[in-house]
């Protein structure tokens, strides 16, 4: 790939939270670029499978070879690709920014990640209750105790529950527990950092790492996932009335939790196409 090809991709998928904030306030609405090639496919690689642009094997912002552990994902990496049109938008790219950010962050840096996990379950969203209303009281029971019971049950990590905002302090067995959990999750070899980027993405989009399990572990659904981190936002919205710009940012949001749930199913045993 050429240079200005390469620059392009190192400019346009880097993760938000690492650009440069003085480049950016002297380029805030830079132009999509064009797009530079005829067709997206894969190849074999070592280790897995790599995205071909025209033939040429595609970088990281970094100038690591994208290769990734199964053929499905390959091929839904270069669907991406494929799709743009006469310009390139990274945002219709949930799946290339997040292999990016595991080739070039998550694989070097495994245990701050884990460690990252382990404290989000320390504050887990679904502890958190409201006395009141009943109604959304109700709504948070229903969505979020068999998730609890999830992590009571198969994860062995009995949590405390809290009202309100005030801090609970998790049994420190039950937060051994989850990190027990996290760690048999991600397991070793090649396909560790992707399974584990995922979960760290799922985690941070819902606030709750036993949600992220729950998902990644097959013992919910991505639509219920995503209903049961919005409950609050849901009875918000059905108390004040639909936010045109929430919503919007919600199904961006969505975008990238449908992604990390794709990467997670796809290296889980290899891919149903591996």
């Amino acid at each position: 790939m050429s240079d200005h090809r390469s620059d392009f991709i190192a400019d346009f998928f880097v993760p938000e939270s690492e650009r440069d904030p003085v480049k950016a306030a002297r380029d805030p609405a830079r132009p999509l670029p064009r797009r530079f090639y005829e067709e997206a496919t894969i190849g074999d690689a070592d280790g897995g499978f790599s995205i071909l642009l025209d033939g040429r094997p595609v970088n990281t912002p970094a100038r690591r070879r994208v290769v990734v552990p199964s053929r499905e994902l390959a091929e839904a990496m270069a669907a991406e690709w494929a799709a743009q049109g006469e310009k390139i938008d990274p945002a219709t790219m949930p799946l290339t920014k997040l292999v990016n950010t595991t080739i070039d962050g998550v694989a070097g840096q495994m245990a701050e990640v884990e460690a990252e996990l382990v404290r989000y379950a320390e504050s887990d969203m679904i502890c958190y209750r409201a006395g009141e209303p009943d109604s959304l009281a109700a709504a948070q029971r229903a969505g979020w105790d068999p998730l609890l019971a999830f992590a009571r049950d198969k994860l062995g990590a009995r949590m405390t529950l809290a009202e309100g905002v005030m801090f609970a302090d998790q049994p420190r067995d039950a937060i051994d527990a989850l990190a027990a959990a996290i760690r048999g999750h991600v397991g070793e070899g090649p396909d560790a950092p992707f399974r584990l980027a995922a979960l760290h993405v799922m985690t941070a989009l819902t606030g709750s790492v036993i949600l992220a399990l729950a998902k990644s572990l097959n013992e919910i659904d991505l639509e219920a996932a995503w209903r049961a981190a919005h409950i609050d936002e849901d009875f918000q919205m059905r108390a004040w009335g639909e936010d045109a710009d929430a919503l919007a940012r919600r199904t961006a949001r969505f975008k990238e939790m449908a992604a990390a749930a794709f990467v997670s199913d796809s290296v889980a045993s290899g891919g149903p196409g591996a």
